[in-house]
């Protein structure tokens, strides 16, 4: 009895040891962009992910004000100071609205708010939906994708951006 009450745990264990999870897969670098405010001070990099199946951003930024920013994805890959509007809106291949909470919502430029800590500094990664390949076509078609931070944070639900207000810092994605 006690060899079968040790041998259920130590099957167990031996069990679990062969499971992964997606954040275990092998992740390579696919694309990257380096951040700058308007006024040309650097601001952080963005890395585009790939475990072969699904892409990730993964971002780090420094020198933002302290608080949640939206963090997006914009149509065009030109980030011209002071206001990046060259960047074009929201990447939204699909023509949905904007915002994970609007019914008709959310398109491939909808990212969840970047939160900042009173250092003035974040790190996050997010999953980007859809297929590698599709996604990849999407931000690096021909006129090239912008990651874009805005002064306040995406209310995930006003079409076409978010109310999220000016944009503060830009960079464009480039393949790696």
């Amino acid at each position: 009895m006690i060899a079968k009450k040790l041998a259920t745990p130590a099957l167990l264990a031996l069990a679990l040891c062969g499971c992964s999870t997606l954040s275990d897969l092998p992740t390579d670098r696919v694309g990257q962009a380096s951040l700058t405010l308007a006024n040309g001070v650097p601001a952080g990099t963005a890395q585009l992910l790939s475990n072969g199946t699904t892409v990730s951003i993964a971002i780090a930024v420094t020198g933002i004000e302290p608080g949640p920013h939206g963090f997006h994805l914009h149509t065009t890959g030109k980030c011209e100071a002071p206001g990046f509007t060259s960047a074009g809106g929201h990447l939204n291949p699909a023509g949905r609205q904007h915002g994970s909470e609007n019914p008709s919502g959310k398109h491939l430029g909808d990212l969840p708010n970047l939160v900042v800590g009173a250092n003035g500094t974040a790190t996050a990664e997010f999953d980007l939906a859809g297929t590698r390949d599709q996604v990849l076509a999407d931000i690096f078609d021909a006129d090239g994708t912008a990651v874009m931070i805005h002064a306040g944070a995406d209310d995930y639900r006003s079409d076409p951006a978010g109310d999220a207000g000016s944009r503060i810092a830009c960079g464009v994605l480039r393949p790696a």
